[in-house]
């Protein structure tokens, strides 16, 4: 009898523990779902930006189409896509802004205060919420690993979570500007 209940105990114990892992994995989930959403709302909000700069008429026209064209691709992008459309726009954003000249111009229009800072704090936003998503990536793929997740399909259904790499440098001459 008390081989029973050594074994009932032991049974329940198991079971506990794997569903203390499965809500762990759960949780991870939502972390990685939460962190990916401020990661597109962050990237959207850069692209938007960088659209109105592009459209504001202080670049040339081809500097302005090459920007414009890039943040259009980025707020356009499918999922597959994604990482490559902004990391374009990044690589335009740090063309077009090259030069510290380029800032002031665009400072010295009319709302181009405001429009400056704004970029600044999208692309300053961006690489942190990246990190956040990645690292919560990390973490859900880390549980992932563990033999006990896998021989008991603990994940369920949940496709195995990807990092979002891309290019996400800010120019350097809004990095220079930011406490100007």
């Amino acid at each position: 009898m008390t081989t029973v209940i050594w074994i009932a105990v032991a049974l329940l114990l198991v079971g506990v523990y794997l569903s203390w892992t499965a809500g762990r994995l759960d949780r991870l989930h939502a972390r990685i779902d939460a962190a990916r959403a401020a990661l597109d709302a962050q990237l959207l909000r850069r692209a938007s930006i960088a659209q109105e700069l592009a459209t504001a008429g202080v670049f040339d026209p081809a500097a302005s189409m090459v920007l414009y064209q890039a943040a259009h691709a980025a707020r356009l992008a499918q999922d597959e896509q994604r990482e490559v459309a902004e990391s374009e726009l990044s690589q335009a954003l740090r063309a077009v802004l090259a030069e510290s000249a380029q800032v002031r111009v665009i400072r010295d229009a009319p709302g181009g205060e405001a429009m400056v800072d704004e970029l600044v704090a999208a692309v300053r936003r961006v690489p942190m919420a990246r990190r956040f998503h990645n690292d919560a990536v990390r973490a859900a793929r880390a549980v992932r690993r563990h033999r006990t997740v896998r021989w008991f399909r603990l994940a369920g259904h949940a496709p195995f979570p990807m990092a979002f790499e891309m290019d996400d440098e800010p120019p350097s001459s809004l990095t220079s500007h930011a406490t100007a």
